[in-house]
């Protein structure tokens, strides 16, 4: 819009600065000046109100008096709850799963068909729940961040969606040798070759405010790292 608006930030020479102040009043992107209501010494002409301005993007010592008819651009705008939101969402760091595999190539190769499993490390960073919460003026909005899936790519055109951080394999577990009970590529590579693996977290932000209860959506994507595959031809042994 033309006028600062109430919430979040407001640009002004190149540099970010608040679209309200406490002390100030709101920003008016037309001319840098900040504007706050004010009871002038004298009555101000008819119809018009006092305003404390200040200029040069609030730098203090530009402060005078002024008489407006009209409320400038920006004034009295109430916070962006989407604004808070984001600047909620910036306080948490929502990082990408970090991926683990079997087989894995720095341990040994694995063979053409056979299942291969895909977990993440767990924790809360890498799946929340997170919660954070930001206030202005006495609009408060409240985040929660949580994985709603991760997305693997298998290197090979193939994608696997897991709900969950799935399960590390074990060899000498009960299912060494089977397929992953939750997490896996259970068909296995059709041919030899080293797959570059990588993921994608999907994270779910939702927020809602003090005073209106519907959840609402920021949806935010992680890209990992890669973690490498070998696989090998099957052998076949005849006497």
């Amino acid at each position: 819009d033309d006028g600062g608006g109430g919430g979040g930030v407001c640009q002004w020479n190149g540099r970010t600065i608040p679209c309200y102040d406490e002390d100030l009043g709101w920003f008016n992107n037309g001319d840098g000046c900040y504007y706050k209501l004010s009871e002038g010494t004298v009555e101000p002409p008819e119809g018009e109100q006092w305003y404390l301005q200040t200029c040069n993007g609030g730098d203090l010592g530009t402060q005078v008096m002024v008489t407006l008819a009209e409320p400038p651009a920006g004034f009295g705008a109430p916070p962006d709850p989407e604004e808070l939101a984001r600047r909620a969402l910036a306080s948490i760091s929502l990082l990408p799963a970090r991926l683990k595999v079997a087989p894995r190539k720095n341990i040994g190769p694995g063979l053409v068909g056979l299942p291969v499993w895909m977990w993440a490390t767990a924790g809360k960073n890498y799946f929340g729940p997170l919660y954070a919460d930001e206030s202005d003026r006495g609009l408060t909005v409240y985040i929660e961040a949580k994985v709603d899936r991760i997305v693997w790519d298998m290197g090979n055109g193939k994608k696997v969606t897991c709900y969950g951080a799935g399960t590390e394999y074990k060899a000498t577990g009960t299912r060494a040798g089977a397929t992953s009970p939750d997490c896996g590529y259970d068909e296995g590579y059709p041919k030899a070759d080293t797959y570059d693996v990588t993921a994608t977290t999907h994270w779910t932000v939702n927020w809602w405010t003090n005073n209106d209860a519907t959840r609402r959506v920021i949806p935010q994507t992680r890209r990992s790292g890669i973690v490498q595959i070998r696989i090998n031809e099957l052998q076949v042994v005849t006497r």
